[in-house]
């Protein structure tokens, strides 16, 4: 080996035997298991007659899986060369991962705060405001994309030692709009002066002067970010038409909303109290950009996108939406200001579950379907590809979710 090239793998330290014949080996999250012969004999007859009986195109003869003690501690592909995986066995794991296992909730919310707030003026003429988020569980910069002037943020607006009124203005503390010359964070122009009072520093007590609650239950979409499907133009998902959809159905005036619903035949939900997207930085379901990708090269392999993951050794979804409660619950949207409750923008039956928080700090009044543009339209609209149509099957048959 010494006389190889600097880049060429490095030596493989050999395995010791496996103490049972390889075909007896079962794979899983736990060690492996002994099977019985007959018992193996039989999995493999039946999952080759449900291969038999599949739409799918056959793809060679089962393999046997491997030991433990051979699998990368990264990745696994599903099969060696010419063969193909078990995907029985796979969708059978699949479903007790997806409709088993409970929504993940965190047993107390954790502390988000608002660090800034600006205006964002948008390609279509809405209006909306970013807020960005710190949190006390990562590092990542979460966001809230709001529509409407009702829904403020209870830690942005919070008056902080020693800020003037220009700070608490730079960090979007204000009310109103800002313009040239404005002075005060808490009155515009002809109010200015009676803000100002003596010049001495605004009180805690005036924070609460800009809390409101809207009148009725305004739209929430919980958005996981998604490069891919949003800044990439990629077709494997509908996550950047969903993200879309959310924002057009909670910034365009019921007029126009009530026009094109018309011509689809759908009902339009109100926006009269505004909306709030929260975009959580958990790329590709929580696995990350990295895994996404390798997750990506198993599809066009033949998985689907669940058993992709479990083939990387993720969970189906690793996303989490305790974040995303403490966000709602500081934009006054929780049960102890909000008595409305939220109207939830998903397909996700968990997700509603998951963002009332294990002590219900959110109600969820309402489940808004997000209905895909292409299925709206007859296919005259949207994403058009045999990848978006097997993601969607994928989620809805293993995932649960509702797409009406």
């Amino acid at each position: 080996m010494s006389n190889l090239p600097s880049h060429a793998s490095p030596t493989f330290v050999a395995q010791d035997a496996p103490p049972h014949p390889v075909e007896e080996l079962s794979i899983s999250t736990d060690q492996a298991t002994i099977l019985p012969s007959d018992s193996r004999v039989d999995e493999l007859r039946d999952n080759a007659i449900a291969q038999s009986d599949s739409a799918d195109s056959d793809r060679g003869d089962v393999t046997p899986a491997v030991p433990a003690s051979l699998l990368s501690p990264s990745f696994t592909p599903p099969a060696t060369p010419g063969g193909t995986f078990n995907p029985a066995k796979l969708l059978q794991q699949t479903q007790q991962l997806s409709h088993t296992k409970a929504p993940k909730l965190l047993p107390c919310l954790p502390e988000v705060e608002c660090i800034v707030r600006a205006r964002i003026p948008t390609t279509t003429g809405a209006e909306m405001f970013l807020h960005l988020y710190h949190n006390n569980l990562d590092n990542k910069e979460h966001l809230a994309i709001v529509f409407g002037n009702t829904i403020r943020s209870r830690s942005l607006d919070k008056v902080r030692p020693g800020e003037t009124e220009m700070d608490r203005m730079i960090r979007g503390a204000y009310v109103g709009t800002l313009h040239p010359g404005r002075v005060s964070s808490w009155y515009d122009d002809g109010n200015a002066e009676g803000a100002a009072g003596d010049g001495g520093p605004v009180s805690s007590e005036r924070s609460t002067a800009t809390e409101s609650s809207p009148s009725q239950a305004p739209l929430v979409r919980i958005h996981s970010e998604c490069y891919t499907g949003e800044t990439a133009w990629s077709a494997r998902c509908d996550c950047g038409e969903q993200l879309d959809e959310a924002a057009r159905l909670m910034s365009f005036p019921m007029e126009t909303l009530s026009e094109m619903a018309s011509q689809q035949a759908v009902p339009v939900p109100s926006n009269a109290s505004g909306g709030v997207i929260v975009y959580l930085r958990q790329e590709g379901r929580g696995i990350g950009l990295g895994e996404k990708l390798k997750a990506y090269n198993l599809q066009d392999l033949g998985s689907d996108t669940v058993e992709a993951n479990l083939l990387l050794r993720h969970p189906a979804d690793a996303r989490s939406y305790g974040l995303a409660t403490a966000i709602l619950v500081d934009l006054g949207l929780g049960v102890d200001a909000n008595p409305h409750g939220i109207r939830l923008l998903t397909n996700n039956p968990d997700k509603v579950r998951a963002i009332e928080g294990a002590n219900r700090e959110v109600a969820v009044k309402e489940r808004v379907p997000m209905i895909p543009l292409a299925w709206r339209s007859g296919g005259k609209q949207g994403i058009k590809s045999l990848e978006v149509e097997g993601y969607l099957r994928t989620k809805i048959a293993k995932m649960g979710h509702m797409i009406e």
